[in-house]
């Protein structure tokens, strides 16, 4: 333990984890010891005196976060091209070396900037597919979205219905300008389909059915009701 006057001490810590590692933790007297005579030690009061306050533990502090440009899909932290902020082990040991990630120097911050800019701007033959986008499609491309429709009331379909039922059905954001219905109304249920273009590069074909409107628990309770009356398969 070192004095850092003023009655505060730094104490070291030695963790008990496998790996030895020091903490620094800073605390001063909670009363301060009075001046004594002058070639005489302090007089110190041994309950009062004994009385400490924390000042910092370092081994709480928020650690500063190192910034990283992702260069492929990383689940729960964003797709190519977008600057994240991480932990320096989580860095340091995982996305730096499975080179999921690269440091934001210029000449990175530049190259994902244009290839950016070539993705919304560029001819459609140029544009790069993103890893978010790819995966977004290999979704679409095995979904099937259902639109419950209340039974007592006439209506159309529109694209709004549609990108809403999206994002609350299967939790695809999916932008008006990027969907495509048929061109004929639809205004009775039934199955249909819908077109779904990722980043204005890639289309996607989404079976869409329409069916009365059922609360999920009345719908949870036909689909066993349903199961319950098919036929045994007949063993031979």
């Amino acid at each position: 333990m070192a004095s850092l006057g003023l009655g505060r001490f730094v104490l070291q810590l030695r963790s008990l984890s496998l790996s030895a590692q020091k903490n620094t933790v800073v605390v001063e007297r909670w009363w301060q010891v009075p001046l004594s005579k002058e070639g005489k030690p302090p007089r110190l009061y041994g309950r009062r005196h004994r009385i400490y306050r924390l000042v910092e533990d370092t081994k709480h502090k928020s650690q500063e976060k190192m910034e990283l440009i992702l260069t492929q899909t990383v689940p729960k932290l964003g797709g190519r091209g977008d600057t994240v902020f991480v932990k320096k082990s989580v860095g340091r040991n995982k996305l730096l070396p499975q080179g999921l990630a690269v440091y934001p120097s210029p000449e990175n911050k530049q190259m994902f900037t244009e290839e950016r800019r070539i993705l919304r701007e560029g001819n459609r033959e140029d544009r790069i597919q993103t890893r978010t986008g790819e995966l977004t499609l290999e979704f679409l491309k095995k979904s099937k979205l259902e639109i419950g429709i209340p039974s007592s009331d006439s209506f159309q379909l529109t694209k709004e219905i549609v990108c809403r039922s999206f994002l609350r059905t299967l939790g695809v954001v999916v932008p008006p300008q990027a969907l495509k219905l048929p061109e004929e109304p639809i205004t009775e249920l039934g199955d249909y389909w819908c077109e779904v273009t990722v980043n204005g590069v890639d289309t996607a074909r989404v079976p869409l059915t329409l069916e009365t409107f059922m609360e999920p628990r009345q719908k949870k309770l036909l689909k066993k009701l349903q199961e319950q009356q098919s036929p045994a398969p007949e063993e031979e």
